[in-house]
């Protein structure tokens, strides 16, 4: 990052996710016209991730890591430290974060879950998986729940949460595509208001 040029007034945003990068595309445009508020760069668990590609299309830093550079030594938390962003934003990232990186980032670090905390939460359950308990199990609501990151699985402080209606005719694919909407359409303006509210 050390050929970006020094600006303390932008806030900096990093994003980790591990597949197609939607939401990440989505955050990444909200801000593309701000002066304040900054994507510097996309981590990926995923060497082929579609999320690298999107990042990279944008002009966006996009960076591909591994299991032993994430859990068993500082190299990530190391280039995290060198970008300080004021944000780092889980965007369908399925690994949980080591306690180095929380621990250097307290409070800093927030995650979007498709259902509403704490129901349908914790290790194993992400994507359609959600989905498709919460059809099963005939829920009359779903949604979307941002939070913050601890050393838990979905476990962190509650930030915000918004809800869809469920109908009788709905699938596990058409409830990913509410949830989708859901997030695409908050999720750039809760961070932008956690930023602003720290400024």
């Amino acid at each position: 990052m050390s050929d970006q040029p020094k600006n303390n007034n932008v806030r900096k945003i990093v994003i980790f996710a591990s597949g197609s990068g939607s939401n990440t595309e989505n955050i990444i445009r909200y801000f593309e016209n701000s002066e304040n508020i900054k994507v510097v760069a996309v981590f990926s668990n995923k060497r082929n991730a579609r999320v690298l590609r999107r990042a990279y299309d944008l002009d966006v830093q996009a960076l591909h890591f591994d299991r032993d550079s994430f859990y068993h030594s500082n190299d990530v938390l190391h280039v995290l430290k060198d970008i300080d962003p004021d944000l780092i934003i889980l965007a369908g990232f399925l690994w949980m974060v080591p306690k180095n990186i929380i621990e250097n980032f307290p409070n800093r670090i927030i995650n979007v879950h498709p259902a509403l905390l704490p129901n349908y939460g914790g290790k194993g359950m992400y994507g359609m998986r959600v989905h498709e308990a919460i059809i099963t199990n005939k829920e009359k609501e779903s949604g979307i729940t941002i939070h913050f990151v601890n050393e838990h699985y979905d476990e962190g402080e509650h930030i915000f949460q918004a809800k869809t209606i469920i109908e009788e005719h709905d699938s596990p694919e058409s409830l990913a595509s509410k949830i989708h909407e859901l997030e695409h359409h908050h999720f750039p303006m809760v961070i932008e208001q956690l930023l602003k509210k720290d400024s």
